[in-house]
Order: structure tokens, then sequence, then C-alpha cells
């Protein structure tokens, strides 16, 4: 079975591309998956806000950030959870196979104006479950060296 993503093409429209989705056979605990390291800047969070409509001043507005005892404006925290599955939904092959996500926020993803910020993910697989054919992953979301995502579970179905 296949997985579908659509991607825009740079001429316009839309092209489909078809990844393989993992067999339960090629899955097994302690598997790691490939990190992804994810740029965010202020552009990002402007573009999120508009698709999120979350417009609260604490992600555009450094003199309020700071007000507030914040270092900067930070970064939307379901925008920091979307940014990490990545690694997840990248390694299964298809997004929809992603059953299960959550995560707890233990600190913000600080953008400064300048440089933005850079988001680790990385995952390992804890179990696998033959007769259910899901696999879970436990993720590993840091910016520099904070921790900005803790208990981040994803929970997968395979072929």
């Amino acid at each position: 079975m296949h997985g579908h993503l659509d991607r825009c093409d740079p001429r316009g429209g839309r092209e489909q591309v078809s990844h393989a989705v993992l067999s339960i056979n090629d899955v097994q605990v302690g598997q790691k998956l490939p990190s992804r390291t994810t740029h965010i800047d202020r552009a990002s969070l402007v573009a999120y806000t508009g698709a999120s409509l979350d417009r609260n001043r604490l992600h555009w507005d450094e003199r309020f950030a700071r007000s507030v005892g914040l270092p900067d404006v930070i970064a939307h925290g379901m925008f920091t959870m979307g940014t990490a599955i990545n690694v997840v939904s990248d390694w299964v092959g298809d997004s929809g196979r992603v059953v299960e996500y959550g995560a707890r926020f233990t600190k913000p993803v600080v953008v400064p104006y300048e440089g933005g910020a850079d988001v680790e993910a990385s995952g390992v697989v804890t179990a696998v479950d033959a007769q259910t054919r899901r696999a879970t992953v436990e993720l590993k979301v840091t910016c520099g060296t904070d921790k900005v995502l803790g208990r981040a579970v994803a929970v997968v179905v395979l072929d």
C-alpha cells in the first residue's frame, strides 16, 4: 500500500508524490527514526498565525512578549507539535497513518528576529503490536539545549 502526498509544483498546480508505507516486518523496538531539524523564523510564525487564526501577541509582538516575562516572541505550541510529528509521518510514509499523537509543552520555542530558531526532532520505536499492526514512537524535541516537548508520543498503523 502507498501513501500519497500532494506537493506544490513550482510551475503552479500540484503533483502527487507516492511513498511506500512501512510494513510491520520492517519495524522493531529500539529502532531510531531519522532526525529532522526545522528552522523557524518570523515569516513561519506569521504564516502559521494566518492558518491557525491564533493571533496571540506572544507570537509576533516583541514588546508584549517581553512585558510578560518572555525573552522574545515564541512559536505557537501547536506549530511546534506539527513540526515535530513530521519525523514520524515521513518515516512511516503517510501522515494518515499517525492515529494518535500527544505531547506536553515543557519550554517555549523562542524565535528571535535575527536568526530565528531551530527545532530538532528525533524518535525511537518503543512498542510494536503485531496483532493491531501499530507501533508507538517516543519523540525527543529540542530547541538548542532546551527540551520543548515532553511525553511526546505517537502511534502509527503499519502495513
